[in-house]
């Protein structure tokens, strides 16, 4: 069993609140953390249709049977059981009584904040990191993590990656997004999602999008809200200040596991990783999850942004420290080159009273401390 970074955050959130709720994506090891930490509490999986009828008929008569508590697997089956859950804490607020877990981001996440606002903490726990995945003893080659991308169960049973992610998208994601919303026609669902693995890393563009999907723009919009409510698709907002200079304002596209954005772009080797045009697109990907991981983890604030203004000028990472900014670099080169740090020269100059530091996460082996900047390899982040 993989140890998870989140566990100590996890147990510290049970001390404080009586609800503790964990979302993610499908497979990201939610039910897995959630009984390892809590061994003795009752195990209830929602999606079993016999409970799940139980929940949502005789919600009362539901949370009778389990008066101190136990983990609701999969809430969102049940999306009114947090009001009632709301009058039982409220009763007896001892704290870590409920343990709930979800694979569905906004709807949820409404329904929990409006019954159980100040009740209960969240969390969101990602796929696994890179230390995660070394601590286990598991070996790691970059473009192999790239091609296989880093849901447990996938690495733990040593799974072929592309059948493993071809049988999550269509069992999961399918038929997660067939509850959130009718979608008729599953070809060109496929393409669309297919054709967003194609703009990761890209600046969001929705009519052209729509237009290469044979969609409207405003299902295309809906399926874009369906990818980030069911955590395949992130995107990434651009960095605003109080300035003239004109800035890009479209958001950028990611995927919260960067093997299944390759598993999407037909890519089913490690070799063809390294071949790809869309190498470094997937490279980012990779760093910027890994970075949103670690903050996450330990339930902080992880409000990510990139840069750009209207000539070109980008930074690829901006991560927010109080009224200060730390700016990343990631780069798929394997050799430090001066271009690396143009990037962040600019926006040091451009913006000194934000400035912190400034990071270089790139695909070598060898970390360095410069004068002026921080390099990082890819296997060696510690933020």
């Amino acid at each position: 069993m993989i140890k998870r970074e989140m566990l100590p955050t996890l147990l510290q959130a049970s001390r404080e609140y009586p609800v503790v709720t964990v979302t993610g994506p499908r497979q990201s090891g939610k039910t897995t953390l959630c009984r390892l930490a809590f061994p003795d509490k009752p195990y209830i999986n929602l999606e079993a249709p016999d409970k799940r009828r139980f929940a949502q008929e005789d919600p009362r008569g539901f949370l009778a049977a389990i008066p101190d508590g136990a983990i609701l697997d999969e809430i969102q089956r049940a999306p009114e059981l947090p009001s009632y859950l709301q009058e039982l804490v409220d009763e007896n607020p001892a704290p870590g009584r409920f343990i709930l877990t979800g694979s569905q981001q906004f709807e949820l996440m409404d329904r929990v904040s409006q019954s159980l606002a100040g009740r209960t903490a969240l969390l969101r726990l990602l796929p696994l990191t890179i230390r995660e995945i070394e601590d286990a003893g598991q070996p790691l080659n970059l473009f192999a993590q790239i091609h296989t991308g880093f849901y447990p169960r996938l690495l733990q049973h040593r799974l072929d990656p592309s059948q493993a992610l071809s049988e999550y998208f269509s069992t999961y994601v399918e038929r997660d997004l067939r509850q959130l919303s009718a979608i008729h026609d599953l070809q060109k669902f496929e393409r669309f999602v297919r054709l967003c693995a194609g703009r990761t890393g890209q600046l969001l563009n929705l009519n052209n999008l729509g237009s290469d999907a044979g969609i409207s723009h405003s299902t295309a919009r809906q399926w874009l809200d369906l990818l980030q409510a069911s955590y395949i698709v992130f995107l990434l907002p651009p960095w605003f200040t109080n300035t003239r200079k004109r800035l890009v304002k479209s958001p950028k596209l990611y995927f919260y596991d960067v093997g299944l954005a390759a598993w999407l772009l037909g890519i089913h080797t490690p070799e063809q990783v390294q071949r790809d045009p869309l190498y470094g697109a997937l490279f980012e990907n990779m760093i910027i999850m890994e970075r949103l991981k670690r903050r996450l983890n330990q339930r902080r604030s992880a409000n990510f942004y990139f840069y750009r203004d209207n000539v070109g000028n980008e930074v690829d990472l901006i991560e927010p420290e109080g009224a200060s900014v730390h700016a990343l670099e990631i780069k798929a080169g394997a050799t430090i080159t001066s271009d690396y740090f143009k990037g962040l020269n600019h926006f040091k100059k451009s913006f000194p009273d934000q400035w912190l530091d400034g990071t270089v996460i790139y695909a070598g082996n060898e970390s360095q401390q410069r004068t002026d900047w921080q390099i990082l390899a890819w296997n060696q982040m510690n933020g």
